[in-house]
């Protein structure tokens, strides 16, 4: 078998979307339980700034990641139908 076929799984995607985007990930964020669904989203900042956020963060106390999070639910919060 050749080494590509051998990878074949390597970045495989389930069949439909759904299921794809919510994929239990059984990591854990400062000892919680588990989420049942996280995901990661990756933005490209200048360095000036990812350097403002970081000085934000650290200035409130949190962590990027948490203030990030708290900015985006306040954004996009759920509509009252969706689950969560």
């Amino acid at each position: 078998m050749s080494a590509r076929g051998a990878r074949r799984g390597f970045a495989a995607r389930p069949g439909d979307a759904e299921s794809w985007i919510k994929t239990p990930d059984a990591s854990t964020r400062r000892g919680d339980e588990p989420s049942a669904f996280t995901a990661r989203l990756t933005i490209d900042v200048t360095p000036a700034l990812r350097g403002r956020i970081k000085v934000a963060a650290f200035q409130r106390g949190i962590t990027v990641a948490d203030m990030l999070r708290d900015l985006f639910a306040r954004e996009f919060p759920a509509d009252p139908g969706e689950s969560s």
